[in-house]
């Protein structure tokens, strides 16, 4: 189903109800610190669950204490759509403490 991008201002409100979420090259990205690697690991497992659950994958990387993920919507030509919104959304719910910076 295809889905449209959404406008500037659609896309500052949703970044409103999402602290530490930035919009970067056109992406949604954020970055979690987490207090040791495997916490980190088992953090990329959660967020890829929840990915193939929504059907909606980002570019997701695992540092040593860090997880970074940036998404846009391949289907609406690279733009931001409700999509990469519900995504984070998900994201914040799994991340340990919402997201510790």
């Amino acid at each position: 189903m295809a889905v449209e991008p959404l406008s500037q201002k659609e896309i500052e409100d949703r970044l409103a109800e999402l602290p530490g979420w930035t919009v970067e090259g056109g992406r949604l990205t954020r970055a979690f610190r987490l207090g040791s690697h495997v916490a980190a690991a088992a953090l990329v497992m959660h967020i890829a669950a929840v990915q193939d659950e929504l059907d909606h994958h980002s570019d997701l990387t695992l540092g040593y204490n860090t997880v970074s993920l940036s998404v846009h919507t391949h289907s609406a030509g690279g733009a931001l759509t409700v999509k990469d919104f519900a995504l984070a959304r998900r994201v914040e719910d799994v991340a340990p403490g919402h997201g510790a910076h």
